[in-house]
């Protein structure tokens, strides 16, 4: 269909005067608009269906010139569907800057656009907050949406409930995080500052999206600074150290916990981890917990901070050691997803690129592994052969992680089969079993140690595994005898 009215389109624009067949076909693209005007459900999802493949293979500017109107009409339509069609499209008009003037130059259409973020469906509601936050790539789409009284409209559709406040939130979030301008637009707005009060709301469940709101706005380097400056780190470690006091707590220290681990890997886990000791202690605090979520919590922020060479150091500094046997006891029992997210802990924290791997941060990475288990490759080894895919490649991956290590090779030559069971292909059976088994072997046959470790046996098997491919699958010759049972 789609290719069909391309090559239509590319005949209209070889006619010496296109005026006329242009026309013709606004015309029939008319009438399946107006076929949108029914209470018929399916005959109006059939005129969406078709309408966004026609619309498709306009340019933003002939959508912009012709079709503005139709397309405004949609954004107040009964239907999802089509109020969804028509924000897609102006989404793309936004982002020509031949098309977006029309769009500027019309108020109604950009009041229609926030008005779809109190929908009561979410996908329409999105589709709107990502065709807003695409003006603020322009100035005048800054001034339209902040300096007119458009600012008011969004303000008004945010009294609707929590839940579309926090919709406007995440508007003016995305809008700040593109660049230190828009940022400005925001804050000069109040809604930043409403978004930053709310932290410290009597509503738990709200202070919860709250904290999440703020982790996204400090992914940027302009958000951080602006963060820091409203005093917003110092405000959440004491949240951190106030929550023991407090019986709901456990409803929002997740979301406090991964703001600092998300702003330690982007600035400096040293530093973030002097400044706000608080947080610190919680994560080793949070990994003993018997809750579930908080377990998985401190995993995911371990294995964070212990996914860079001055997070590992910061951790060693700590001498919080009793963490890793806990980290094993997690890999070996209980819920599945748990030990998936020990898995993946041990495994950054034992993370060594060559360039990083001296005689210091090898010697850590090794007294690490044997804080483990008293037979760390035993305990891994077995984990990898439970029927469970996921665990089966998590466990592998602690292997990579430890393949590109002399250390690590030496264990491996050293422990019985264990060369054997890295080059059967017929452990694993799944696409990212066989993945994670040719990294493995990836990590090992490209180390400048491995033959001299391995041996130059073993090392000429891992190199023919390699050119083989993660899928190899070897022939069996198989005989048939003529009249054999």
């Amino acid at each position: 269909m789609a290719a069909s009215i391309e090559s239509l389109l590319q005949e209209i624009s070889g006619v010496e005067d296109p005026m006329e067949e242009l026309q013709s076909l606004k015309t029939r693209f008319d009438v399946i608009f107006s076929l949108l005007n029914s209470n018929q459900r399916e005959q109006v999802e059939l005129c969406v269906d078709i309408l966004e493949r026609i619309l498709m293979a306009l340019s933003p500017v002939n959508l912009a010139q012709n079709y503005r109107v139709e397309l405004q009409g949609g954004l107040t339509h009964p239907n999802e569907t089509v109020k969804i069609l028509a924000l897609t499209q102006i989404g793309r008009m936004v982002e020509e800057p031949d098309a977006v003037t029309e769009i500027l130059n019309n108020h109604d259409v950009l009041r229609a656009v926030i008005h779809c973020i109190e929908e009561e469906k979410m996908a329409v509601a999105k589709q709107a907050i990502q065709s807003l936050s695409k003006l603020s790539h322009s100035k005048p789409g800054l001034d339209k949406l902040f300096q007119s009284d458009l600012l008011k409209v969004m303000k008004d559709v945010m009294a609707t409930n929590d839940i579309v406040r926090y919709r406007i939130y995440e508007l003016v979030v995305k809008i700040s995080s593109v660049s230190p301008i828009s940022l400005g637009y925001c804050a000069n707005s109040s809604i930043i500052s409403q978004l930053l009060g709310e932290l410290t709301g009597d509503d738990v469940l709200i202070r919860a999206t709250a904290i999440e709101m703020v982790t996204t706005l400090a992914h940027s380097q302009h958000g951080r600074q602006y963060l820091a400056q409203q005093g917003i780190m110092d405000k959440i470690s004491n949240m951190i150290r106030g929550a023991d006091t407090d019986p709901f707590s456990s409803l929002y220290l997740p979301g406090l916990v991964k703001f600092f681990g998300n702003l330690a890997i982007m600035d400096s886990p040293q530093q973030v981890c002097e400044t706000y000791p608080a947080f610190q202690n919680k994560v080793f605090e949070m990994a003993l917990d018997p809750d579930p979520v908080m377990i998985g919590v401190a995993m995911d922020t371990l294995g964070l901070l212990g996914s860079t060479v001055e997070g590992k150091q910061v951790l060693q500094k700590t001498g919080q050691f009793a963490v890793f046997s806990r980290m094993s006891q997690l890999a070996s029992s209980g819920a599945t997803e748990l030990r998936v997210r020990s898995l993946d802990a041990i495994s950054q924290l034992l993370t060594l690129q060559p360039e990083h791997q001296t005689e210091d941060l090898l010697a850590l990475t090794e007294s690490w592994f044997h804080l483990l288990s008293n037979q760390p490759m035993d305990m891994i080894r077995n984990i990898s052969t439970q029927p469970f895919p996921e665990l089966h490649c998590g466990a592998l991956r602690i292997f990579t992680a430890i393949a590109t290590q002399p250390w690590g090779q030496r264990l491996m030559i050293k422990t019985p089969g264990f060369m054997e069971f890295i080059l059967d292909r017929s452990t694993g059976q799944t696409k990212e079993a066989k993945d994670a088994k040719f990294e493995l072997v990836g990590s090992l046959a490209c180390s400048s140690t491995a033959a001299e470790i391995l041996g130059s046996q073993h090392y000429i098997h891992l190199r023919a595994y390699l050119r083989e491919g993660p899928y190899y699958v070897s022939a069996v010759a198989s005989v048939s005898t003529e009249g054999a049972d």
